[in-house]
C-alpha cells in the first residue's frame, strides 16, 4: 500500500505492507532511528512519537493509520541547531542516561507541556507514566520536564 506522511515537516510517501507499524515506517522507510523500538507491546514508550500534535506509541499504530497525517519524531523538535527547550533542559538537567528511553521520554513531554503548560509535579509524574526508563529512577526527568515547563512559559519560542 501507498503511504504518505508529513513527517518533520517533509512529505514523505512509501510503499508498505499494511502490516507495517508506524515505528518501522520511520525507522526504516524514512530512515529516522531516532524513534526507538523497546517493546513491541506499548509498555515502554521508547516508539513515543507525535500524530498530528497527540502523543502515540508508534509501536501500536499501523503506517496506514497515518496516511494522510502529519507525524513529528525527535529529528523533527529541534529549530535548526537550536534545540527544543525539552531537549535543552533533558541535556542541562541530566534528564537521561543511556539514552534508549529518551526520545520517547522527550516526545511525552512535549505532549504533556502543549497540554499543560504549568504542571504540577505530579501532573508531570502522571504525564510520562506511560514511558518507562530503567537507569534514573524519573527525579531528573521530572525536574527536566518542570525546567522545560518554565522556560516555555517565560520565553515561547
Amino acid at each position: 500500500m501507498k503511504v504518505g506522511v508529513t513527517v518533520n515537516g517533509t512529505a514523505q510517501e512509501h510503499d508498505v505492507e499494511p502490516r507495517t507499524l508506524l515505528v518501522h515506517y520511520l525507522r526504516e522507510d524514512c530512515g529516522l532511528t531516532g524513534t526507538k523500538v523497546g517493546c513491541d507491546t506499548s509498555s515502554c514508550g521508547a516508539c513515543t512519537v507525535l500524530v498530528d500534535g497527540e502523543s502515540v506509541k508508534s509501536c501500536t499504530m499501523l503506517a496506514v493509520q497515518a496516511d494522510g497525517a502529519t507525524a513529528t519524531t525527535i529529528e523533527g523538535l529541534a529549530n535548526g541547531e537550536a534545540m527544543h527547550p525539552v531537549q535543552q533542559a533533558f541535556h542541562e538537567h541530566h534528564g537521561l542516561q543511556c539514552g534508549y528511553c529518551t526520545a520517547g521520554m522527550v516526545m511525552a513531554a512535549v505532549s504533556l507541556l502543549e497540554e499543560t503548560p504549568d504542571p504540577s509535579e505530579r501532573d508531570v509524574r502522571i504525564g510520562i507514566e506511560g514511558n518507562l526508563c530503567r537507569c534514573t529512577g524519573y527525579h531528573n526527568i521530572v525536574e527536566s520536564v518542570l525546567a522545560a515547563a518554565e522556560q516555555m512559559r517565560t520565553q515561547p519560542r
